[in-house]
């Protein structure tokens, strides 16, 4: 995977182009963990890679996928009746969670997120959700702010992911990207 985006054509292009980006860079955090490295809390946060990992693909396949996509059916935040039985924690993280299946669900929401960003009209009108922390004078946004929004949200919890995992075993992004394509690291000529 490229560390950075390639380039781009238009406005949809644009946007779907580094919301996957995104996505999948965040995925390179998990590379190579164990299911305990992945639980761990390393920092003041009280944050783990599985849960920042699963909320993103949480809230992208319930919440940005099912405002662009007509189409799409909204997945809930967690199955209450995992929660019950406790078989995940209310993060959502499950007990049979590993780097490998949350790398594959995050990049299976990239996929997805990419392809319904390439297909929405930007100037299409998305009702703003009903949530404390969305603002009460509007009803709508342009879907180019929801998917920029995307972005913005991914982001950040790729910085944190990046904090994270430098926390666990000192690795980066530039390294953990070489990982994920199965490239030696550093490469020729790093200094």
């Amino acid at each position: 995977m490229p560390f950075l985006t390639p380039t781009v054509t238009d406005e949809n292009d644009m946007l779907a182009t580094f919301a996957a980006q995104q996505i999948r860079q965040l995925s390179t955090t998990l590379q190579g963990l164990s299911g305990e490295q992945i639980r761990a809390v390393p920092t003041a946060s009280g944050m783990n890679l599985a849960i920042i990992a699963r909320h993103v693909s949480l809230i992208l396949r319930g919440g940005l996928v099912a405002s662009l996509d007509p189409d799409a059916e909204p997945e809930g935040m967690t199955d209450p009746a995992d929660l019950a039985a406790g078989a995940c924690d209310p993060a959502g993280v499950r007990e049979h969670d590993t780097a490998d299946s949350l790398i594959a669900e995050l990049r299976e929401a990239a996929d997805r997120v990419e392809a319904v960003v390439r297909a929405v009209d930007p100037d299409r009108r998305i009702p703003v959700p009903d949530a404390p922390w969305f603002p009460s004078d509007l009803d709508t946004w342009p879907a180019r702010w929801v998917a920029a929004h995307c972005i913005e949200e991914v982001a950040r919890h790729c910085g944190h992911a990046d904090i994270i995992r430098e926390s666990i075993d000192g690795r980066r992004a530039y390294e953990l990207n070489a990982l994920a394509d199965g490239e030696p690291w550093p490469p020729a000529g790093w200094e």
